[in-house]
């Protein structure tokens, strides 16, 4: 299928992109060329086609950026997602619910967080209660406390 080696190709190229981006090599030699075209600002009389160079150049790279980057991300996301769901799969307890999260709706996502925040309420209250039941009361002095924590 054509789509698919052309998205083969395509990340395959956003990858390596998007890493060599990312090295500071590639980083000094942008500062290096932005300094080399704010020394010639002099001699083209900071002129509008001397700022047209710079301005032409940063739209182009940026505009270009964007989908080489969005590229990355999201395959990077992706990978983690099938990372987690593997995780949730193989765990003994985990709630298999919790696979393709990210293919849910807005409305199905907030319903999941209000559980989650619940149950998590509910484990701080039971460990606050059952803390306090742990901890034996001891003399000190003549006088009955709790250990510190």
């Amino acid at each position: 299928m054509p789509s698919t080696s052309w998205q083969t190709r395509f990340g395959r190229f956003a990858a390596t992109i998007a890493r060599l981006a990312g090295n500071p090599i590639v980083f000094a030699m942008a500062v290096g060329s932005v300094l080399i075209w704010a020394a010639c600002g002099p001699y083209f009389g900071y002129s509008q086609g001397w700022q047209l160079i710079i301005n032409t150049g940063t739209t182009i790279c940026t505009f270009l950026m964007v989908f080489v980057i969005q590229n990355s991300q999201n395959r990077d996301g992706l990978a983690v997602q099938i990372k987690l769901d593997e995780i949730i799969r193989a765990v003994r307890g985990a709630e298999n619910k919790l696979i393709d999260l990210e293919d849910l709706s807005q409305e199905e996502l907030e319903a999941l967080r209000v559980e989650f925040a619940r149950m998590g309420e509910e484990a701080r209250n039971n460990e606050t209660r059952s803390a306090g039941r742990k901890r034996p009361a001891r003399k000190s002095g003549g006088r009955t406390t709790r250990p510190e924590s």
